[in-house]
């Protein structure tokens, strides 16, 4: 049978050649499917490595990687760190939340939303639903994140002057009675992470309109020395009483935005500073004082 002349034609045409060629067909296949194998076993060995190397990037250094395979890997990527408990429910309500703002002594205590752009929640309520007296709201251009490096020069909230005190509306007291900062020198502002205490040291009474000379709501970057000096200098001009709380380049500044019912062009603006690491209520205690005892 091995020696088979070639130009003899098998009885049977279908039983030797076949029989060879299903043996090639499988060895083939099987050589194809090793060769398959070795491929998906060599891209899963290099896809690992780098899935564990974004973790790693995405987390705080470490000394070993075993260390980094172990970090609870859903806390650097489900959440953000320091989320605070009343963030998450008003999140959950509305998604364009920043924080809340509070001043001890007014009415002013309400949540800070921010958008696209400065015109939706002038009419707009906080379950984004049309409400003439709108929200309190930061400027789109704002930041107001979780790192304080990051956050702005300068943060503008603006809401409307309202006749029943709410929204802005109890800030006209300032204006009314400059003495009344003595009864409410301080701002509350939280962001969704933290909470900030800021001191008032400006009072002003300032035009609104697009022709005005001092475009106070274009100064949220101050990171120039000379732009924030400036800045702090025209308040110090514009201001209806003498405050003296020290500001310096450096410092976190928040300006409150509404309607001087008195001119339709004007604007009514509270700007403060954000306490300093190691300064607490008390350290603006001798402040108080001197104003009582000036009286």
């Amino acid at each position: 049978m091995a020696h088979q002349n070639p130009n003899t034609t098998p009885k049977n045409p279908n039983q030797k050649p076949n029989g060879k060629l299903i043996a090639i067909i499988c060895g083939a296949v099987l050589l194809a499917g090793g060769i398959t194998t070795g491929i998906v076993m060599l891209v899963k060995s290099h896809q690992k490595p780098v899935e564990e190397s974004t973790i790693v990037e995405t987390l705080p250094p470490t000394e070993a990687p075993t260390e980094a395979e172990t970090e609870p890997v859903t806390e650097a990527t489900t959440e953000k760190p320091g989320l605070s408990d009343r963030a998450k429910e008003l999140l959950a309500q509305n998604p364009d939340t920043v924080g809340w703002i509070s001043i001890e002594g007014t009415k002013v205590d309400n949540p800070i939303v921010q958008c696209g752009d400065n015109e939706y929640y002038l009419d707009h309520s906080f379950e984004r639903e049309y409400f003439r007296a709108g929200t309190v709201f930061m400027d789109y251009r704002d930041v107001f994140g979780v790192d304080d490096e990051e956050q702005s020069e300068n943060i503008i909230l603006y809401g409307h002057n309202m006749a029943n005190n709410t929204m802005f509306g109890s800030l006209r007291r300032y204006r009314q009675d400059p003495s009344y900062y003595k009864k409410a020198p301080f701002i509350t502002l939280e962001s969704n992470y933290r909470t900030y205490d800021y001191v008032i040291f400006g009072l002003v009474i300032t035009e609104g309109s697009a022709k005005a000379t001092w475009r106070y709501w274009d100064m949220e970057n101050l990171s120039m020395r000379s732009r924030f000096n400036a800045y702090v200098e025209t308040v110090r001009q514009k201001n209806l009483t003498e405050i003296p709380v020290d500001v310096k380049p450096g410092d976190k500044l928040l300006t409150l935005s509404t309607c001087y019912s008195d001119k339709d062009d004007s604007r009514f603006l509270v700007i403060a500073r954000r306490f300093r690491p190691g300064e607490t209520k008390e350290s603006f205690s001798a402040l108080t004082a001197e104003e009582t005892k000036a009286e």
